[in-house]
């Protein structure tokens, strides 16, 4: 008996002694110092510049300046509607195509989800202004789509048929599709890491109860997978409530957002304090909406799981 318990003490792995705090100081202090240089610095500077005037005083009347008259409120609250109308649906829009596509991907072979990853990640590597400009070119009136409707006119008009030309730039849905475009990879992603993980043990004790393949993803995969849900939606809907460049480029003037409003403070009338009282705004916003898009999560998830 002395020389069997003396084997598996042996042969049972030896645990890694735990790290000091001083080392794990040192392990954290990169981690920390980009956390204060490119986080908490650039938010104080926001704070600092939204609750200061020009000379550097403290004051709240650049929040009251932004709501000083009808005129004001009227565009503050258009424009912020705007950005969150668009956002929602462009999250929408995304999810609703990422889930299928990140389940294919995580129910395919090794090696086609590699391939698949491959062509995932190939827009992602181009440039993000070079991927806008592109789709100027294609829904403009003399862009891709046009000149294949007049392709097809020259095809039809011995018959007297005629396609009409489709006027898509400068419209909503030109936004929201350039949106979409930029942003999906961001939702299709986490879904798919958490999709990949999921153990089949679940979904053969589901199917050996008799459950059918849509019970299973309703009661099985969906629930599973609202972390990885839940992380798209924010990486999507973040950039897309705050984003400018698109909304300038595929929407023109008629269209403008939030994160127009914030780029012009900035550049056009180098109002640095107005610039950072809307970012304020919106951040404390877009945190507000985080946290009860978080709240419904964790109850969803919890009612699944009992």
């Amino acid at each position: 008996m002395t020389t069997m318990t003396k084997q598996k003490a042996a042969a049972k792995p030896r645990s890694a002694p735990p790290r000091s705090g001083y080392t794990r100081v040192l392990l954290n202090t990169p981690y920390l110092l980009w956390c204060v240089i490119f986080v908490l610095v650039p938010l104080a500077m926001v704070a600092y510049y939204a609750f200061t005037d020009g000379s550097g005083h403290f004051t709240l009347g650049t929040f009251a300046d932004l709501l000083a008259t009808a005129e004001k409120r009227a565009t503050l609250v258009d424009v912020f509607g705007r950005s969150m109308f668009y956002a929602l649906i462009a999250t929408a829009i995304s999810l609703v195509l990422a889930y299928p596509l990140a389940y294919i991907m995580a129910h395919s072979g090794r090696g086609a989800q590699r391939n698949l990853m491959m062509l995932l990640m190939v827009p992602m590597w181009m440039n993000f202004l070079i991927c806008t400009y592109c789709w100027m070119n294609i829904l403009s009136k003399n862009g891709i789509i046009n000149g294949g409707i007049a392709w097809v006119n020259l095809k039809l008009s011995p018959l007297g048929l005629a396609l009409p030309k489709l006027d898509m730039l400068n419209k909503p849905g030109a936004v929201i599709l350039g949106m979409v475009y930029n942003y999906l990879p961001y939702m299709i992603l986490p879904i798919y890491t958490v999709l990949a993980k999921l153990s089949p043990s679940l979904v053969e004790a589901a199917q050996d109860l008799g459950a059918s393949r849509f019970q299973v993803l309703r009661k099985v995969t969906a629930p599973l997978s609202l972390p990885g849900v839940a992380s798209g939606i924010t990486m999507v809907f973040v950039p897309s409530v705050s984003t400018f460049y698109i909304s300038q480029k595929l929407g023109g003037t008629k269209n403008q957002l939030i994160g127009d409003w914030i780029e012009r403070s900035f550049m056009g009338g180098y109002s640095y304090n107005g610039g950072a009282a809307l970012s304020l705004i919106l951040m404390l916003i877009i945190v507000v909406c985080m946290m009860v898009m978080k709240h419904f999560s964790d109850g969803e998830e919890g009612a699944f799981v009992a």
